[in-house]
């Protein structure tokens, strides 16, 4: 059952639905979602997208840019005065100017573009497409507003007893071990759990084991809450049949668990996730394959949690007056340019697989799902290069400095032909004990099935002296997707 606050923050939301609705009237918008676990390339995605409606580039499946009909688009002042702006242009000089990626998404951040365009039957209008960057980390807290402490810690504890996770979680065990629930509340021992815990959390984070299921979100990117009591509390071991009372270590890491979820969550939710129309997903799933096979399983799990979270359906004029839905949604697999292009089909299957029966509840509410492989920015060509008597296709692309394959060190400025491998044609492959492969988080790196590098920005190429074109893969396949309809 809803509680009271549940149902106050719906009666807000329909409120502010309303005031919105009024002006869509007027102003036709469009609030997309564009979010990921970390390192899937959010920034990198936004900054593409914005760059090639403010300066033009080569989009083919785009209908209304590739037939002309789009005038022009423009930066326009922020929508929410309280909420900090995505700084485009900083991103796009350090993709352009400085051959570098822009730094991770650590907090919600806005951009509003007014896109003018003709419409089919040849008017003239304007939507407004206000971009909204948040963590996937954060999406993945939003299933604790229906958990309370004890089910969190006891689904948490499980979980990092099981393969990998439970020789990263040794160091938090022990200290958990000594912990009584009913032990008088002591803010040194949360302190140290809450450490620990976070230890824990960012051990599984690490490339080599690349595991995505880690909430609460704001343990790995605190932002302003760092030293706050909200982020000091850890998973405790069931106290019995009873909980403990007031005053005990139990009660105190129940309190701010749930502060965590009033000051953190519900805000996030009530703000920014429930307003958005149209959301993109994208996901690094080539970090799982070179991590192995518990990376691939732990991905599937957040991706289904993180679908879980959508209010998706069909949107209808009732559903944006009293209860705004998300009527779009895009799993996208990026990094594509790290695969020579006859593994993209295997790769949207792989994710297809690992998506299918959350996208078929989806589908069922009437939202409308697709998943793509893309690459917002392409650092990387195709090539076939001679080997013995064998031609193999490979990709050329300038590894960031540090990178290393097969006992070679790249210094960030040679380029090289790499060799990824082939996805298989039956994502089943992945999925299955008889079928299991090595990752980086088995043992030596060099034995590992998968492993891709990780190549700077290419070199932009100017035309004739306008702005320098950023090279893509379907990235107008998702845009027609996201935004095809809203400008017919």
């Amino acid at each position: 059952m809803p509680s009271f606050r549940d149902i106050a923050d719906d009666v807000r939301n329909a409120a502010q639905a309303l005031i919105e609705y009024g002006s869509q009237l007027a102003q036709p918008t469009v609030r997309l979602g564009v979010t990921g676990l970390s390192g899937a390339g959010k920034t990198v995605f936004i900054t593409a997208l914005v760059h090639h409606l403010l300066h033009g580039g080569r989009l083919p499946v785009f209908e209304a840019f590739a037939s002309g009909r789009i005038a022009g688009a423009r930066l326009e002042p922020q929508p929410d005065d309280a909420v900090p702006r995505f700084d485009y242009e900083a991103h796009a000089n350090a993709l352009l100017a400085e051959r570098r990626w822009p730094e991770s998404t650590r907090q919600v951040s806005e951009l509003r573009l007014a896109i003018d365009y003709q419409s089919a039957r040849g008017r003239e209008r304007t939507l407004t497409l206000d971009i909204v960057d948040y963590p996937g980390e954060w999406l993945l807290d939003l299933p604790l507003l229906r958990t309370s402490y004890a089910e969190w810690a006891a689904a948490t504890l499980t979980l990092s007893r099981t393969g990998a996770r439970r020789a990263l979680a040794a160091g938090w065990h022990a200290h958990l071990a000594t912990l009584r629930p009913d032990a008088p509340e002591d803010e040194q021992q949360a302190l140290a759990a809450a450490r620990l815990f976070t230890d824990y959390l960012r051990a599984c984070r690490d490339q080599r084991y690349a595991m995505s299921l880690l909430p609460p979100g704001r343990f790995l990117m605190p932002g302003d809450l760092a030293g706050a009591p909200a982020l000091a509390f850890a998973p405790l071991e069931a106290p019995g049949e009873q909980a403990p009372g007031a005053g005990s270590l139990w009660s105190m890491m129940e309190r701010r668990y749930e502060a965590y979820k009033s000051v953190v969550v519900r805000p996030f939710f009530r703000d920014h996730f429930a307003r958005l129309d149209r959301q993109i997903v994208l996901i690094d799933a080539l970090a799982a394959f070179n991590a192995g096979p518990e990376a691939v399983s732990d991905l599937e799990r957040a991706l289904a949690a993180i679908l879980a979270c959508f209010r998706s359906g069909r949107a209808t004029w009732t559903s944006a007056l009293f209860r705004p839905r998300i009527d779009r949604i895009l799993f996208a697999a990026t990094k594509a340019d790290h695969l020579h292009h006859t593994s993209h089909d295997p790769l949207e299957r792989i994710l297809s697989r690992m998506t299918a029966a959350a996208i078929a509840r989806a589908e069922f509410a009437g939202a409308a799902i697709d998943v793509v492989a893309l690459a917002a920015v392409r650092a990387t060509r195709e090539a076939q290069v001679a080997r013995g008597r064998e031609r193999l296709p490979a990709i050329i692309g300038t590894p960031i400095a540090g990178e290393s394959v097969g006992g070679e060190t790249f210094d960030g400025a040679a380029e090289v032909a790499a060799f990824p491998g082939d996805l298989p044609e039956d994502p089943e492959v992945l999925f299955t004990p008889e079928g299991a492969f090595k990752g980086t988080s088995a043992g030596a790196i060099a034995e590992a099935d998968f492993r891709f590098l990780r190549f700077r920005p290419p070199r932009a190429e100017a035309v004739d002296g306008s702005a320098p074109l950023l090279p893509h893969i379907r990235l107008d396949r998702a845009l027609q997707f996201l935004l095809g309809d809203r400008l017919a």
